[in-house]
């Protein structure tokens, strides 16, 4: 494959050329506000193993599904009077956003995109662009983010070719997302509400919503080895998100940090505004320590700077859980294991 085409996101006439693409069974990575996504028809199954190969990604992992408006869902899921009520409600709350809901699928959808599961994920993204490509393409896509598998997920078109330029067709450049890290993903059709993987959108933001209880789903043997037969849902393998560096996490606030960075030689680190870094360490800007809007927009974009400025070791302060850190915690910990 030649190099990958760059597109505006701005440009009407660019959205056009990746919908064609779409629409023709090949790849596209487009903005969203949570990452970047490589898209392909969620219909043709051909172009979801495309999805694949180009990321290097293990058949096991399923997909999300991002479509252009609820309406679409009638003929990719298949759902319960009562889901549909939570549906509604979560939608009316959080659509378009950065929330992915496992709803049962319709013959639709193949097995490449679920992992053979019964369920799919579903998601409206907010981002203009990509609700603009979406309507255009006229087709669901399939997408999960625009990068080799387990490494740090893209927050810039730059980061996307990084790791994929000439394995994909077409990347849309809509300059830096906003929420930077994924879509939480739950299961509304179980009651407790099942929350698969914190996002933005808080636990108990859809707790509050549906006015019911929401449990984290705790991994086993089969989702925690390296070859299961597929993962429950998006998002829940044990290593992901890592930067070629080893990461290594801190707890205990800005004192901890400056511990271990005395006795480390030329470390990495991620570094909350307002605080110093002793000794020889390559400090990267992580936004204020107290805005976990700020520390997720920049979290993945840190740990790219940090591998692209070569350092072997980076150390990340680890904040407090609750709310929307438990993102960022999520992403830090399974980034910094070594299987």
């Amino acid at each position: 494959m030649p190099s990958t085409l760059r597109l505006r996101a701005d440009s009407a006439a660019d959205i056009e050329v990746a919908a064609e693409i779409i629409r023709a069974g090949g790849t596209v990575a487009f903005p969203t506000e949570t990452v970047y996504g490589l898209g392909a028809n969620a219909l043709d199954s051909r172009a979801v193993r495309s999805i694949f190969e180009a990321k290097l990604r293990p058949a096991w992992d399923p997909l999300i599904v991002h479509v252009a408006d609820t309406g679409q869902l009638q003929a990719l899921t298949s759902i319960s009077v009562e889901t549909q009520q939570r549906v509604s409600l979560l939608a009316a709350q959080f659509w378009p956003g950065p929330l992915t809901l496992l709803l049962p699928r319709t013959e639709a959808i193949s097995d490449a995109v679920t992992a053979g599961r019964p369920l799919v994920g579903m998601r409206v993204p907010s981002h203009p662009a990509a609700l603009a490509f979406l309507r255009s393409a006229g087709v669901p896509v399939a997408a999960p983010s625009a990068n080799t598998f387990g490494h740090t997920s893209p927050t810039t078109a730059d980061h996307v070719l990084a790791d994929l330029d000439g394995r994909i067709d077409a990347v849309m450049d809509g300059g830096p997302t906003t929420v930077g890290v994924e879509s939480t993903v739950i299961d509304p059709t179980q009651t407790p509400v099942i929350l698969y993987r914190p996002g933005a959108i808080t636990r108990q933001q859809i707790s509050t919503a549906l006015g019911v209880q929401v449990v984290v789903f705790e991994s086993n043997a089969s989702t925690s080895s390296s070859e299961p037969d597929s993962l429950p849902s998006p998002g829940v393998g044990i290593r992901h998100y890592a930067p070629r560096a080893q990461v290594i996490l801190v707890e205990g606030g800005e004192a901890a940090l400056q511990q271990v960075l005395r006795t480390a030689q030329t470390p990495g680190v991620l570094l909350p505004q307002g605080w110093s870094a002793s000794g020889d360490s390559v400090a990267e800007p992580w936004g204020r320590w107290d805005e976990p809007a700020e520390l997720a927009a920049t979290l993945f974009a840190g740990l790219r700077a940090l591998d692209d400025r070569g350092v072997r070791i980076i150390f990340c302060p680890l904040p407090p859980a609750g709310g929307l850190n438990d993102a960022i915690r999520d992403r830090l910990m399974k980034a910094a294991r070594s299987e």
